[in-house]
């Protein structure tokens, strides 16, 4: 049995492609710290950790592309390369999961 075949990422220049993936790292901390999501602190504080120097990769992936003259985001372009890449898989866990029917506990 073949393994499925996923849809062909979009056609990204090298600091298009980085930016995504420095994105999606950042969306990932960011949802392992999401209180609504459960879990314990040290992991949400070994995310918040791991997101400063995520953000300043990202950072650095948005300014190289400023650099070499890339002034515009290609949303749609951009967007397709992010749910090839499971993006909004990823960007769930940063969300409120929906509410439930019983009352919180104090």
């Amino acid at each position: 049995m073949e393994p499925p075949e996923f849809p062909p990422l979009p056609a990204l220049t090298r600091a298009e492609g980085e930016f995504v993936d420095r994105y999606l790292a950042v969306l990932d901390q960011v949802g392992r710290i999401n209180p609504a999501h459960g879990g314990d602190t040290y992991s949400a504080l070994r995310a918040a950790q791991a997101l400063t120097s995520g953000a300043a990769a990202l950072r650095d992936a948005l300014a190289l592309m400023h650099e070499r003259g890339e002034s515009r985001l290609h949303a749609a372009t951009l967007a397709r390369a992010l749910r090839v890449l499971d993006g909004e898989r990823r960007a769930s866990r940063v969300a409120m999961p929906p509410p439930t029917d019983r009352p919180p506990v104090n």
